[in-house]
């Protein structure tokens, strides 16, 4: 075996092409990544100035069988990522080669962590169960082999909870909560003042997730990218933000799952959003971030937000959700998960998909 650094828009549709041909028989696997990957990988992008993207494709013989690409980024300086992994099965090996590589060029990075992609907010995580569901949009699929890849690096564990809307729904319409901070309203992102809404979410997740395993803080400009694919997409109601006096304190991401407008290893196109907007039935949403000042958090104002959103969810006529992509480890977060689940359905509720990222030294 043997690695080829592969540039260039030529490089990365030799690179991209072998992503899809891993799933290609593979019913489930959806390619609606595609534009994140291709924005990392290809650049230039405002990730590009602070960060060192190289992706590879590994050789035997004359045949493709695995590809990777090295990513550090400065403002996440301990850490060498292996993202956008995908390889066949049967690779013995395959973890020493690509640790070889990153060896090579960069000297100076102690730790490594696989399976993320340049950022939480692109993606991470290889999928550990559930590989015969269709993925929901944002949250990632991979080959039931791959951890076996990295079993010599630490597993860090993220899971997701999946539940019904009828309790859900039925529970808000019956508890009008009124949020315990006087002074505190809810309100739908304005995508006609776009930038002015990405500055207020940039900031808040800096400084919401400050602690989180793997943040690094973001740049307006980083997100507005990020949001751009997906911008035909996305509606006022998908972003709630909560302010006390005025002033930002928290948001609440969510969206409907749009890879049930997709089929195959394709990503999304303009014939999707027209199918969406002419009310193409999707049955599910992605919970997708929630973030609270720290000051706030032990108040009502997520479920302030949560109640905000219902109204719009409703009208969606969604059957279910999926939230969460919470590390195991972050104990308030699952507490947090545990306690809203409880009291929806008055049971306990376990974890549904669970993912994982591997960490180590580079060096050992």
């Amino acid at each position: 075996m043997k690695t080829t650094k592969l540039e260039g828009k030529e490089g990365y549709k030799v690179f991209a092409d072998f992503g899809k041909e891993v799933y290609n028989d593979n019913p489930y696997y959806r390619g609606t990544e595609g534009s994140i990957e291709k924005l990392l990988l290809t650049g230039p992008t405002v990730f590009h100035k602070h960060s060192k993207v190289m992706f590879y494709v590994v050789e035997d013989g004359n045949d493709l069988i695995a590809r990777f690409a090295l990513i550090h980024d400065e403002k996440l300086p301990d850490f060498l990522q292996v993202s956008f992994f995908e390889a066949l099965p049967g690779l013995n090996g395959i973890w020493n080669l690509i640790k070889g590589e990153a060896q090579i060029h960069f000297e100076n990075v102690p730790k490594v962590v696989a399976g993320l992609n340049g950022h939480l907010n692109y993606g991470a995580g290889f999928l550990i169960n559930h590989f015969d569901e269709d993925p929901i949009f944002g949250l990632p699929y991979s080959q039931n082999y791959y951890p076996e890849y990295f079993k010599s690096l630490h597993k860090k564990v993220m899971v997701t909870f999946r539940f019904p809307m009828i309790e859900y729904l039925k529970w808000f319409n019956r508890n009008n909560i009124k949020c315990l901070v006087r002074g505190v309203k809810t309100r739908n992102m304005n995508k006609k003042n776009l930038k002015k809404e990405i500055e207020i979410y940039t900031s808040l997740n800096n400084q919401c997730f400050l602690q989180h395993p793997f943040w690094a803080n973001r740049s307006i400009d980083e997100d507005l990218e990020l949001f751009y694919p997906f911008r035909h997409l996305l509606k006022d109601e998908n972003l709630v933000f909560a302010e006390h006096n005025g002033e930002p304190i928290g948001f609440f991401l969510w969206y409907p799952d749009f890879n049930q407008l997709v089929k195959g290893i394709r990503d999304l196109n303009v014939i999707d959003v027209i199918k969406y907007k002419a009310g193409a039935k999707i049955n599910a949403f992605r919970f997708a971030e929630i973030g609270i000042l720290p000051k706030y958090r032990r108040t009502s104002v997520n479920i302030a937000m949560l109640q905000h959103a219902v109204q719009f969810i409703q009208k969606s006529k969604i059957d279910f959700c999926e939230c969460g992509f919470i590390f195991e480890e972050n104990i308030e977060s699952i507490s947090m998960m545990r306690r809203f689940m409880k009291r929806f359905f008055h049971k306990e509720v376990e974890p549904y998909r669970k993912f994982a990222v591997f960490e180590g030294d580079l060096w050992k």
